[in-house]
């Protein structure tokens, strides 16, 4: 069962689609304006403006169309210190625990990506039940403004066409997990870059390098893709339960690896193969590879391409193995019962928020080796990571987001 606690959401202004294409738009954001359809943007889900009296967090919605769009954030109060993480549509980490003094004023600009089901031929992308009605997939672009003192004076967006867009397939190990306490390296990766490099997410739960195609959710992000965009493919964890004849790493899923990589250069895009991210199952201090071949289909065929590759298996084992069988733990959804729900959470294959934040900054190093060029858009406050030497769990602070999930992802 989901428990939706209270949706929040914080204020963008008045804009047509066709107007917000041409030209920027400013919205202040003290202005107590509530989203309708009518309206086309306002504070969402009940929720306020965010002032010494109010520091709850709040969501801000606005109707736009398909695209990516420039937003800069004026942070800070002339009331309080406050402290403000900004996420947008199904969790998608922006600015986290940015500090700001009374008086205090700091402007950051991110390039956000928004899409609805709909491709150009006509058909749509066949979204499983429980997208339907989901920020990532509605007719509205959602900010949500959180923290312990939340703080956004204002903002402007823009439709933007010149940041590189990096596109996501893949599993539950991708995608913008929706409720707390799930989350994936997806959601995490977009607060490393800066507003020359924008996120599009597509991977959803439980889908396989098969069923991804079947969903025409490549079609879609083919109907979206410029020329220098990339695409990066993460699958193994649903292959490998795959039957039939044609199943295995060698198979089916390096086939359908090859079908991603032909149509993506049709479009004269680029691709990023990862291998799948390592299961908590250990043996004797190490981490059993759970993944069989596909780990290393995944590199032939990204070789035998001449297309990237990040062994992202050989990155998350190392992390596991840094923190060893018990404490690992701190990476995977592992709470008591009463925690969230009745019952007890264990998990060995998906994240929490920690695990998501960590394995993202493994994706970024996988990324720095390969030396590809739009590394050089990370942010000034990104500092290199070993898996071997993970963050300490106790200093990573992460503030929840109103909606919380007690049923497991589809897919293990």
């Amino acid at each position: 069962m989901k428990l939706s606690i209270i949706f929040i959401v914080v204020a963008l202004a008045m804009i047509s689609n066709v107007f917000l294409l041409e030209q920027s738009d400013f919205f202040d954001l003290s202005k107590d304006i509530t989203y309708s359809s009518e309206t086309g943007y306002g504070y969402d889900f009940n929720t306020k403006p965010q002032n010494i009296n109010n520091k709850k967090p709040s969501f801000y919605s606005i109707d736009v169309e398909d695209g990516n769009y420039k937003v800069t954030f004026e942070i800070g109060s002339d009331e309080y210190d406050a402290d403000t993480t900004i996420r947008t549509e199904s969790r998608r980490l922006l600015v986290h625990n940015l500090a700001t003094k009374k008086g205090e004023f700091k402007k950051l600009t991110y390039v956000v990506h928004k899409k609805t089901p709909n491709i150009s031929d006509g058909t749509k992308v066949s979204l499983k039940e429980r997208e339907k009605g989901i920020l990532n997939w509605d007719d509205k672009l959602t900010f949500e403004f959180n923290g312990d003192a939340p703080a956004v004076k204002s903002l402007s967006i823009e439709k933007d066409n010149k940041a590189v867009t990096l596109f996501l397939c893949g599993d539950s190990t991708v995608v913008d997990q929706d409720g707390e306490p799930w989350a994936s390296w997806g959601q995490m990766i977009p607060t490393w870059f800066d507003e020359n490099v924008c996120i599009a997410n597509y991977a959803e739960s439980g889908l396989t390098s098969s069923t991804f195609l079947g969903q025409k959710r490549l079609n879609k992000i083919l109907d979206m893709i410029k020329p220098g965009d990339y695409v990066f493919v993460e699958f193994g964890h649903n292959d490998e339960k795959d039957k039939g004849d044609n199943a295995g790493a060698f198979l089916n899923y390096a086939t359908n690896l090859r079908t991603y990589i032909s149509r993506v250069k049709e479009k004269q895009g680029n691709v990023v193969i990862l291998s799948p991210t390592a299961r908590r199952q250990f043996n004797g201090g190490k981490i059993v590879n759970t993944h069989g071949d596909y780990p290393e289909a995944a590199r032939q065929v990204a070789e035998s391409e001449g297309v990237y590759f990040i062994d992202l298996t050989t990155l998350t084992t190392e992390l596991n193995e840094a923190y060893g069988s018990s404490l690992s733990t701190k990476f995977y959804v592992h709470y008591p019962a009463g925690a969230y729900g009745e019952a007890a959470l264990k998990d060995n294959t998906h994240f929490n928020p920690f695990g998501a934040y960590e394995i993202s900054k493994c994706v970024v190093m996988g990324l720095k080796s390969l030396d590809i060029p739009f590394i050089s858009n990370l942010r000034e406050e990104w500092k290199d990571f070993d898996p071997r030497k993970p963050d300490n769990w106790e200093e990573f602070r992460w503030v929840e987001s109103p909606n919380i999930d007690t049923i497991k992802p589809d897919g293990s």
